[in-house]
């Protein structure tokens, strides 16, 4: 008797490392305001985290990454890009 043997294709190098920068990027924008509308630190430009809303930034980016790859499946990016391993 032989078995079927699946193989599941993992995805391409490029879509891993794109789907990180622009997970990155999407984060570093989307939790930077959102920190810095809570905390203080918008300008006319952007943003500016100093002390502590730079900590709480950096942990919810943090947080960001290991709650959507270990508990919901990847990134918002890597689901678009089908770069989930």
């Amino acid at each position: 008797m032989t078995e079927a043997v699946t193989t599941r294709s993992q995805p391409a190098t490029w879509r891993i490392v794109l789907a990180f920068l622009l997970d990155l990027f999407t984060a570093f924008w989307v939790f930077g305001f959102l920190v810095a509308s809570v905390l203080g630190g918008r300008t006319e430009n952007g943003f500016e985290l100093n002390g502590l809303p730079a900590v709480v930034f950096f942990a919810l980016v943090i947080a960001y990454f290991v709650i959507f790859n270990r508990f919901l499946g990847g990134t918002i990016w890597k689901r678009i890009l089908r770069a989930k391993r």
